[in-house]
C-alpha cells in the first residue's frame, strides 16, 4: 500500500504518475470564471489520498478561491479524505476563498455527521455555525483525523 501523502495542505510533495490514474478514484475539474468544480466518483481512501490533494491544491495554486467539490458519485469516503478536505478548507479560507462540499451520498453525510464537521464543508459563515451535536463519542473527529481505528462511519451499520 503507498504511503499517504500527510504534509501541510499545499506544500509540494512527491506524488507518483500513477497516483494521478487512480483505478478507485476519478477526478475532473471544470473551470468556470470565478470558480472551480471539482467532480470525484469512486473511493476517497489512503489509496487516493494523494491524488485528492494534489487536485485541491492545484485550484488554489491556479488561483482558484471558490472550489465546489461534487461528491454526488463518491461511494466512499474514509478519514484520510476527510483530513484533506479539511486542511483544504482552511488554506482555501487563508486564501480567501471557499471550499465547499456538495451532494455528499449517505455514507459521506455519516461521516460528516459524526464527525461535526458537516457545517465547516458546506460554506456557512463562521457566525452562523453552532458547536455540533455528536451522536457518537466526543473523540470520534479526533479518532478520525488522527488516523486511528476505523472511520466512525465504518464502525456500525448506518441506521435508516
Amino acid at each position: 500500500m503507498p504511503t499517504p501523502c500527510i504534509a501541510p495542505f499545499g506544500t509540494p510533495t512527491p506524488v507518483s504518475p500513477s497516483a494521478l490514474l487512480h483505478p478507485f478514484l476519478n477526478v475532473s475539474r471544470r473551470d468556470t470564471r470565478d470558480r472551480a468544480v471539482v467532480t470525484l466518483a469512486g473511493d476517497i481512501d489512503p489509496d487516493s489520498e494523494a491524488l485528492l490533494r494534489l487536485v485541491l491544491a492545484r485550484c488554489l495554486a491556479d488561483g482558484v478561491r471558490a472550489i465546489d467539490v461534487d461528491l454526488a458519485q463518491v461511494a466512499y469516503c474514509g478519514c484520510c479524505g476527510l483530513r484533506v478536505f479539511l486542511e483544504a478548507s482552511a488554506a482555501t479560507a487563508a486564501a480567501g476563498g471557499i471550499l465547499r462540499l456538495r451532494r455528499p451520498g449517505p455514507l459521506v453525510t455519516r461521516l460528516l455527521d459524526v464527525t461535526g464537521t458537516t457545517a465547516l464543508l458546506f460554506g456557512l459563515p463562521a457566525t452562523q455555525i453552532r458547536a455540533p451535536h455528536l451522536p457518537a463519542p466526543a473523540d470520534a473527529l479526533f479518532d478520525c483525523l488522527a488516523g486511528t481505528g476505523v472511520p466512525p462511519a465504518r464502525r456500525a451499520p448506518l441506521a435508516a
